[in-house]
């Protein structure tokens, strides 16, 4: 069995080290704030973001960094705008060629987590083994231990064979990719789409609309993802479509609750509050700009912009939407295919 330390004790940071305990590993979970250990274990269980989930005493809860200086296996599961902060607190006090499974789904400026990761660690682990973990996984499920599945990607196939090999067990199946960029991309993109498909809900648009928006959401995902150098099968899979049905069609998705208070009339700043951290509102920024500076067309994350960060009513997003000029479906391929195409018209 392996040593894995677990940085973050959120729903998502507990689920996994739940999960890894199930599997007989030797699990210590790290958070910031001592407080927050003292509360799980005091009730054995995050009764804040994962109540009902109970917390065995084997695994040690603690606030050192060094907890990690003999892990096989270090998984990042504090929310994208505390990567920085935490890479940089970690990065003198993991072993010495790391195995680093990054389970945070965002973007960071303009860089993809692992990049983010890498980048704190460069001057004292420059060998880091960097993985992207990803799909769709509430932290609700993992939790309690029902069936899920997700993806394992990194370019250096090894480790990413070696996170599945340590995680894999017969509740939580994992798959193998080289799509590191794909990957990523999906699991941060689609919080973006969960945040409008909560808006168009707070609308009571109705199903119809809701499955529309999905559907184009997953071509936006994919549009920008192939201008970064994804490949577009790997949006049809467990980190693209699937992670994007479940976050646009769950409750548990904070990034649902949320749209749906903005639907509903809530200011977005005022919703965000409200549920928590919501990685849609955040990434909606980024997604604009990265798609302004690749020229891959989103439109939806465009509204999503303009709602979040332009005082944009969401009734006037829909009509910019409705109303944009008729096009072919699958437009981009039918250009390819026609031998005009143009950069950011797929």
């Amino acid at each position: 069995m392996a040593k894995i330390t677990v940085l973050g004790t959120g729903g998502w940071g507990i689920a996994l080290a739940v999960m890894a305990n199930r599997c007989g590993h030797t699990v210590s979970a790290w958070s910031p704030f001592k407080e927050e250990i003292n509360a799980i274990r005091r009730f054995d269980e995050n009764k804040t973001l994962l109540p009902g989930i109970a917390v065995p005493p084997a695994i040690d809860l603690t606030a050192d960094p060094g907890c990690a200086a003999e892990a096989d296996l270090t998984i990042v599961a504090v929310p994208s705008f505390a990567i920085e902060e935490t890479a940089e607190l970690f990065a003198a006090r993991l072993p010495a060629r790391p195995l680093i499974a990054c389970a945070a789904k965002g973007i960071s400026g303009k860089r993809r987590l692992t990049e983010l990761i890498a980048e704190k660690l460069s001057d004292t682990r420059p060998g880091a083994r960097m993985v992207a973990l990803s799909g769709p996984s509430h932290a609700e499920e993992v939790g309690r231990g029902l069936p899920t599945t997700v993806v394992s990607a990194s370019v250096d196939k090894e480790a990413a064979a070696a996170v599945q090999e340590l995680l894999m067990n017969p509740r939580f199946r994992i798959y193998i990719s080289d799509d590191m960029v794909g990957v990523e991309l999906g699991g941060a993109l689609k919080n973006v789409i969960a945040l409008a498909a909560g808006i168009c809900d707070g609308l009571g648009l109705g199903d119809n609309a809701r499955a529309a928006l999905m559907t184009r959401g997953l071509a936006e995902m994919t549009r920008l993802g192939m201008a970064m150098g994804a490949r577009a099968e790997t949006f049809a899979g467990l980190s693209g479509m699937g992670d994007l049905i479940v976050t646009c069609s769950s409750m548990h998705s904070r990034n649902r609750r949320a749209g749906i208070l903005i639907g509903q009339g809530l200011p977005p700043d005022e919703a965000v509050r409200a549920v928590g951290t919501v990685e849609g509102y955040h990434a909606a920024k980024t997604a604009y700009e990265l798609a302004a500076a690749s020229g891959a067309d989103m439109p939806i994350a465009r509204q999503c912009y303009r709602i979040c960060y332009e005082g944009h009513a969401p009734a006037e997003a829909l009509t910019a939407l409705m109303e944009r000029p008729g096009r072919h479906e699958t437009e981009g391929q039918w250009l390819k295919q026609n031998k005009i195409f143009k950069k950011g018209r797929v």
